[in-house]
Formats: C-alpha cells, structure tokens, sequence
C-alpha cells in the first residue's frame, strides 16, 4: 500500500495541537486536504498525532459524518512512518457524531491516517456500483483482549492527538456546509429558540445548502441572526440562500415576497427584479407558475433567491426586505444588505459559473416565439387550407383534417406541383354510447392566432350528453396539437370514445411503434396501453408521406429515456387508457385504406366530469433532403488538431466531452478561452467546431449542482442513488446516477424529463454560440421535446446561421427503454436537426425496409450515419450512410466521392418507381447518384444468405448515356472494393454481405 510521507507536514503539530479540542465552533485550520490513493482508501481521512509508547492507544474522533451508519463500515489506520496498515484496531464507539478507536501505534511518536469511508468500485466503469465494505476485524485474540477491557475506561488510556481532518482534494472536502452539528447542539438551539416554528439561516452563495436532514455546524456557530449582508458589483445578478429548518413541526408550504431595493429610503429597484426560485418560476413554454415547497419536521430547505443589480446604479449600501411565510405560521422578516462596489461586471456575472449568477437562465424565455427557422416557409392560409413545407393540411368545418397532401418526391430531395393524399377518409373523433353512434351537432371552428411560425383554433362541439371544447395549433414544420376537452352535461354511459385516422393504402406501406420495429406495415396490429412499453402512439406512411399519431392527456409528463425509462415511464393517459380498456389497432381494409383506431372503451361519466383528449399529428416528411450538404459535411469524432483533422479529409469535428477542452458531461463552461482558442483556428482554416453539449444528465462538478437539488424533483429524477462515491458521500440518496467518466471523475446525476433546466440548456448554449463561436451541437439522446428543440434551432440560426444539430441515439428497443423505436419516440426534433447518428446496438443485419425507417432519416427528410461495429458500408451507401471517423477510416470513401463529384448527383433510392437502375433480385438493392449525361453511380448492396448474382436494369435515357458507349467500371476503394469493370448486359455477383460502387460512365 502506497501513502505519502507526512513528514513534513507533522513538523508543526506542536505548534497546532490545539486543534483537537472538540467544541461547538471549528477552526477551517481542521479541515484540509491531502493526497493519497482514494480507490483504495476512500476520499476520506483523519490525521492523528501518537507522541507517548503504548500498546493500547485511545483516538477519539469527532468527525461529525453527514452519512448513516457508519458503524457498519469500514476503518483502516496506517502508520504513516512505516507506510503499513495497522491490524490490532477496535472499534468502541462508531455513530455519527464521533468514534472512539482503539489502536495498537508503530512508530511512537508517529503520525497516523484513519481512513473511514474506503469504497469499493465494481460494474461497468462508465456505470460503476459502488459499496462501503464492513468492517472485519484484523486483531489479534490476546491484544483485542486487552483492548476490550481497557475500553471499560478509556481516560485511564494514552490519547491520540487530532491533528486535521482531510478530503482527497477539495471537491470532496465537507467543511463548511457538510460537517453535522450534534444532537445535543441541535437541542440546545431548539431550547434557545423554543418559540419559533421554524429557524432561518441567511448563507452566501458560496456556501451552497447541501444537507437536508440535518443542520450544519457552522449554523451552531453563526446562530440565528435573521438577516444577510452581502458585496456586488454593479450589473450583477447576485444569488444567495435562505436556509430554512422546520424546527417544530412540518411546514405544509413556503411562501416568500419582497421589497424593492432601496437607498436611504428610495425606491431604486422593484420588488420584481427579486425572484425565489423555490417558490415560483417561468416553464420551458414562457408560462410563470408557483412552486410548493414544504419541508419536513426537523428537515433543511434552501431558498435560494436572485435579485438583478442594474449596471447603471450607483455605488452604495442598498436595502431590501424579505419576508418568509410559511403556510399557517408567523411570518419572519429578513432585512438583506447589499454592499455595491464601483466595479461593474459583465453580461450579469455569466462569465464566471462560480458566481451562479446563471441560476437566472432557469427562468429564461430566450426564443420562445412564433417565428420560422430555416428552411421553413412561413405558414400560409387561405380558408380553411393551411400550407407548410411541402404539405398542405385542410381543416372540416368541425376542426379535424379532411385532407393531408404531401408534395415531396418519392427519393425526398425535391418538392412536386402534384401531391399525394394520405387521408383516405377526414379524421374524425367517434363517440358512441350503449345505444348508438352519436353525431355532433354543433361544430365551431375560430381561428384565435395567426403567426407566421404557428396558427391555432378554438375548437367547439356538442352531442346529447356531452360538450367538446380545444384548441388546434399547426406548426411551420407540420406538427398539429389538439387539446380537446369532453364535459358530461349528464351522466352517461360510454362504449367508445375513438379517434379514426383513415390513410390511403399507399400511404401507409411503411411502420413503426406501438412494439413494431421500422419496416413494412403489418397487415394487422392490435396494441394496448402498458406502462412497460415507452409507447404511445405509431408513425405510418411511405417514404413521401406519412403522419405520426400520438396520444396524450393533460397529465402527461416526458418519460426517461436510454437505459433510465423503468426509473420514470410513460404515464398513462386517463382518457384513452381508461384502467387499460383503451388500445390502438391498426387494420387494412382490403387495397383501399388503412385504419388507425385509437380507442378508449367503455366508462360511465358522470355530469360534470371532465376528459381530456390530446393527441399529436406530425406529418412527414418535414423538408427535402440536401444531399450535397450531406456530402460536404465530413464529420470527425475526436478531439485532435485541426490540422490532423484537415488531412484526414474531415471538416466538421464534433467535440466530445471527456477532453482537455469540454471536459464535464453536459457542462462547457469551465474553460471557454481554450474551447475558442481552437474553435477559431477550425474557423480560419474553412472548418466547423460543434460540441456534446445535452440534457439527459449532467456532471457533478456543476456549480448549480446542490441549488438544483434544492428544488426537488422538478431538475433531477428522485430514484434510489447509488453510483460513484462522490455522489453517495455528498448527496442525498434520492437521485439517479448516470454517466461516469473514471479518468476525470465526472459522475453524472440524471435530468427529469422537462423542467426549467431545458431553459438554463438553451441559455447557455446561447452563450456558447456568442462567446465561444460554436457550430452546433452533437445531442446524445434527447431528454426535452419539441419547445425547447424550436428555440434550439432559433438560438443557434440567429446566432450563427448554418450551425448544425446532431442526434445521436442507442436502439431503445428493448425491455430497459420500454421497446421504444429511437426514430418514433424522437420524430417531434426531426425538422430541426440536420443529422443522425443511429448507431449503437442497431441490427445492420435487418432488412433493408428497416434500415430505411428506423436509421436512414431519409422519409422525414434526414440523412443519417451508422455507428454499431463500424456499421456496413455497402449496404449504408445504398441510403448515403457512413461510419464514424476515425473510428471506421472513411477516407477512401470521401475520396471516391470527391473523384465522382458526389455534391453535383442527384440521389435515387431503390424505394423510388424512377430509380433509373433495377437489379433483378428481391435481396440485392441499387440506388443511383446521377450526373445526367454525365456519370451515373449506382451503389449496389445485397441482404442475400449467399452470393448473389445479378444483372443490373439500367435505364439509359434517365441518365443520360448511351448503353453502346458504356461501361459500368468500380475505381479501387481501400477497405471497400477492388478495381472493376463489366459490360453492361454482363453479370455481377454480389459478395455475401457487400456491394460495390459501381461508375456508369462512357468509354474513352
């Protein structure tokens, strides 16, 4: 075992040995750091000073632990001289407030090192379980004997001398805000203050509330003072904490006003530019709302609140008042004094995250508008038609579609003069009681907002027995929300109540969700609502036209994704769940139509009683596909000079996390001048910089990290803890632990599904994009929905215009991530990202059909990459797709594009009736990149069980060549083909799994 010589750092100990006096202050001197091995002893340690022989020495140690049971884990003391651990120990009193340990020293006088909190690390490194072993005894029978009985009577015993309680380095360290003040001291305060209710303890921001089961310390030596003082700079947003300690009994409710900040006696700044944000806040759709915040007997709860300084003000002593009310208690007032400098700060304080001046992001409305991004057309109106991108939708007269046109091509990369209808039939929402099919009979449809970016209605209906009332909203990029509101204006008895999709049959040849993987329509699908399935709606169409359908009520709250869904499902909708009775089929009526019915079955309602029908219509795809942005863009996948980037062939670099320039998960802020300092240099050099930067989880190391926890669940998901020490040592055990990163140590705590961190998110993105010149973002999984994705999207056009956005996604098909298709469960971000990287645990070995729903991107108007195993790079050329550099050497590849002219080609799927090229066989697929009357390259692919021979159909006038001119020629690609040549009429076998790419071109 390897410790560190203290040697010198006991040369003092006489002149400080007054340390180890045990009282209700401490001296910061107490607490320090030190540096030893942690994986093998723990991030913790105690410092003790032996001066007089013994066998049998006596170390008292208040350490006052913020964790439970200590008693149950492990103790290792080493002699610091000899380096040796020590064997004949015996614990007489372990509890949280102190320990009393009997030991047998070395080296006398020597110093020794306790270490109690040793850990154990097993598991997946980048998912690691970490357990607190037990103590086992070392000691020998005659000495533990002996120290048994001497522990009858510890005075009569030499001590050890406390010399300093230490952290591996300070990011570990517990002092001040996590050294627990004793039961007894606890008691004495509650004596003292045995009339108040509840106790409040003014902190600075730097001292972040961390406990919530028991009071620190340092509030045992401040007291109960009822007031905050604190130093700010003229422009800041200044933070700081209320603690509050429901001392006698629980408090149900906290509410927390103000006023205005004032300068012998005049009103300077308004009662509105201070905020709690415990108590009250806006949401990631603009909405302001109010915030229960109860607390348990005997529990801490910070209040953390934020106040505006404006930068014109002038130096001086301002003054405010804040007043705390609990709910049915007194309330207390709090005078705040806030000392501002002639200093001015910039942009609030953002500059430096320790400040916390960003809290203030939580409450952002940055972009939350209804205007377009590119490359989306304003909406258009006329009656009641709607045209966006490439899709018309008109509205019946009772609010619901009639028509849904799509005018995209078959291949996606151009919009038509013709459309292709999906509707069979209008949509219709059927309700039917036990005697008949009701009719509504008094259907109103008013528009009430008209935007360039969205319109909306207000929908009205009635029926004997019930009154509909809603809103539509359609979106530039083709999303239609319905709210839709069913009050009983008597009791009734329901058999159904049903939304009816009717499609075109050729509009619905392709599926995904509802446990179906991407691929061919089944011909029948019958689904029932199950909290174990991350399901709730499907996506049907073709590869031109389709409409995803999803169904929600007014309780719906986004599930957890990718490996954490069982930790928070789906919540079930009470109007078309109904206790499991509602369900969806699917069905084909003959070579007509296809049917999405969503049903909810059966209920009785009584008067009064309220349902809420929501549900989603997304209709695809949302734009054509830019093929030559897809060709030009070259991504490289690792943090390298620019230079080496640049000969690779690459130009786009997305910057992981885990470097030496964004080095926290979900966290770029630490070092933003080294970050620039390379951005800039891609940016000289014609090369683009876009970073990891997500909300799923995000590092322990953020600085907002325990305010956020102040407010329960609304940031991070409640489960049962676990994960890296440091998350355990620090941190109450109701969080999820997430991505860990052993390197670095970067443990990450997992996001709720929306809350206002989506707005902290986009704030700082948006301060990534003026301050360090980002590009865009690679998004790991998405943990927001479509609102935040918008104002992504506007954040990052308006501020730098052709910045790009990367999804990456694992396959979420299975048990842990409810079955979820990634491509059905994220098509509400589509129309705002520009490529995908459906990658990790993706079958390449699927059919063809699958690839082209599921990963390809290219019906919703996308284009993708593959990831898993390097991918397959014949079979992902037949739809664009390539594998990740440097992981998978690309670079011949990009060369063989580069010597066709890929950028000038028009794409042609092997899905579209005027692919120019037919192979001949059901298992083998060409697509063709066209240079009209110049070359033509066909990309070959076969999901053939063997080697599979075909002659290839070639449509000469489409592309331009004569067939007697003609050869079909494949140019060496390393790591892809050998150089090639046939005639056009000649026979080519496709090798087991590969493919070619094959130049039609004239011969010289």
């Amino acid at each position: 075992m390897k410790i560190l010589n203290l040697t010198l750092l006991f040369f003092c100990l006489s002149i400080i040995a007054g340390f180890a006096q045990e009282k209700s202050s401490f001296d910061p001197h107490l607490y320090g750091t030190g540096n030893w091995d942690a994986d093998s002893l723990g991030n913790h340690r105690v410092v003790i000073n032996v001066e007089n022989e013994a066998d049998i020495v006596w170390a008292h140690i208040p350490w006052r632990r913020r964790d439970f049971n200590p008693e149950e884990k492990d103790l290792i003391i080493v002699d610091v001289t000899s380096g040796k651990q020590i064997k004949n120990i015996h614990s007489v009193t372990i509890n949280r407030e102190f320990g009393d340990i009997l030991f047998q020293p070395q080296t006398v006088p020597g110093a020794y090192e306790i270490y109690y909190l040793k850990h154990k690390m097993h598991g997946r490194s980048n998912y690691p379980k970490v357990s607190y072993p037990e103590f086992v005894s070392t000691a020998e029978n005659n000495w533990l004997k002996q120290a048994k009985s001497a522990s009858k009577d510890l005075n009569k015993l030499p001590k050890a001398e406390l010399f300093q309680f230490q952290a591996i380095d300070p990011f570990n360290s517990f002092y001040p805000m996590e050294i627990i003040a004793t039961q007894e001291e606890v008691d004495q305060l509650l004596r003292e203050n045995r009339d108040a209710e509840y106790l409040l303890f003014p902190e600075i921001r730097e001292n972040s509330i961390r406990m919530t089961t028991d009071i620190p310390l340092k509030w045992i030596q401040d007291g109960v003072t009822n007031q905050f003082s604190g130093k700010v700079q003229k422009g800041e947003y200044f933070t700081f904490q209320i603690g509050c300690f429901a001392a006698q009994k629980e408090i149900e409710n906290i509410r927390v006003g103000f006023t205005g900040l004032s300068r012998n006696g005049k009103m300077v700044v308004d009662a509105d530019a201070l905020t709690c944000f415990n108590t009250e806040g806006i949401d990631w759709e603009g909405k302001p709302f109010t915030k229960n915040c109860p607390v348990e007997k005997g529990h801490v709860q910070a209040l953390w609140i934020g106040v505006q300084i404006p930068s014109e003000i002038e130096a001086g002593e301002y003054e405010c008042t804040l007043k705390v009310k609990p709910a049915n208690m007194d309330e207390t007032l709090i005078p705040v004094k806030l000392q501002v400098s002639e200093i001015a700060v910039r942009a609030s304080g953002d500059d430096n995250p320790e400040r916390l001046s960003r809290l203030r992001w939580l409450n952002s409305t940055i972009a939350e508008d209804d205007g377009i991004v590119a490359p989306y057309s304003a909406l258009e109106i006329n009656d009641n038609t709607v045209k966006c991108l490439g899709r018309d939708v008109t509205f019946g007269g009772n609010g619901f579609p009639v028509s849904i046109k799509s005018y995209f091509s078959e291949s996606v990369t151009k919009i038509q003069e013709n459309g292709k209808e999906i509707l069979a039939a209008p949509i219709n929402l059927v309700v039917e009681t036990d005697e008949k099919k009701e009719d509504w009979t008094a259907p109103s449809f008013k528009r009430v907002k008209q935007k360039e970016g969205a319109i909306a209605w207000e929908i009205k209906n009635e029926m004997p027995g019930l009154k509909m009332n809603g809103t539509v909203q359609m979106e530039f990029d083709g999303n239609i929300n319905y709210k839709l509101v069913l009050t009983a204006t008597k009791d009734i008895s329901i058999k159904d109540i049903r939304l009816e999709i009717p499609f075109q049959q050729n509009s619905a040849k392709y599926m995904m969700g509802l446990g179906e993987k991407g691929g061919f329509r089944p011909e029948h699908v019958e689904w029932k609502w199950a909290v174990e399935k991350n399901q709730d709606g499907p996506w049907l169409g073709d590869v031109n036209a389709g409409i995803q359908a999803r169904f929600t009520d007014n309780h719906y709250s986004r599930p957890l994704n990718t490996n954490f869904y069982l930790e928070k499902p789906l919540y079930m909708p009470d109007s078309w769940y109904n206790d499991g009775k509602g369900g969806i089929n699917i069905t084909s009526a003959g070579n007509e139509s296809v049917l999405i019915n969503s049903y909810s079955g059966s209920r009785v309602i009584k008067k009064g009683e309220q349902l809420h029908y929501y549900f989603n219509l997304l209709i695809t795809p949302f734009r054509p596909v830019d093929t030559k942005k897809h060709w030009h863009n070259r991504y490289y996948h690792s943090f390298q000079p620019i230079d080496t980037v640049l000969a690779y062939g690459a130009n786009t670099i997305n910057l992981h996390h885990a470097n030496a320039i964004n080095s926290f998960i979900n966290y770029p802020f630490f070092i933003p001048e080294r970050m620039k300092q390379y951005i800039d240099e891609a940016h000289s050099k014609e090369a683009k910089v876009k970073i990891y930067y997500t909300v799923r989880e995000l590092t322990n190391k953020a600085p907002e990290l325990f305010m956020l926890r102040s407010l329960g669940d609304e940031i991070f998901s409640n489960a049962k803890g676990g994960g890296f020490s440091w998350l355990q040592e620090h941190l109450d055990q109701n969080y999820i632990a997430a991505w860990f990163v052993p390197s670095i140590k970067d443990a990450a705590i997992v996001n709720t599904g929306i809350s206002r961190w989506h707005n902290f998110y986009i704030e700082g993105l948006n301060w990534l994009v003026k301050n360090v010149g980002i590009d865009g973002v690679y998004i790991d999984d998405l943990a927001f929905d479509r609102t935040s994705m918008k104002r992504i999207r506007k954040v990052l056009e308006r501020g730098n215009p052709g910045a790009l956005i990367d999804l990456h996604s694992a396959n979420q098909y299975n048990h842990r991530d409810g079955f979820a298709n990634s491509a059905n469960l994220y098509l509400e971000h589509f129309p705002y990202i520009d490529r995908l990287w459906f990658g990790e645990y993706f079958d390449y070995n699927l059919p063809p059909d699958f690839w082209l729903i599921e990963t390809s991107g290219l019906p919703f108007g996308l284009m993708g990459e593959m990831l898993q195993d390097g991918g397959n790079p014949w079979r992902g050329m037949i739809f664009g797709m390539t594998g990740r550099a440097p992981r998978v050497n690309v670079t011949p590849l990009w060369k063989a594009w580069d010597d066709f002219g890929m950028e000038q080609s028009e794409m042609i799927g092997y899905w579209d009736s005027t692919n120019p090229v037919k192979t001949g066989s059901k298992d083998t697929y060409a697509t063709t990149y066209v240079k009209k009357g110049e070359q033509t390259l066909i990309a070959v692919a076969t999901w053939a069980e063997s080697d599979d021979e075909v002659k290839l159909d070639i449509n000469w006038e489409t592309i331009g060549l004569k067939r007697s001119k003609a050869e079909l020629y494949a140019p060496a690609i390393d790591g892809y083909q050998d150089e090639n040549k046939w005639a056009p009429n000649e026979k080519i076998i496709v090798p087991k799994g590969k493919g070619f790419l094959i130049i039609v071109r004239e011969k010289e």
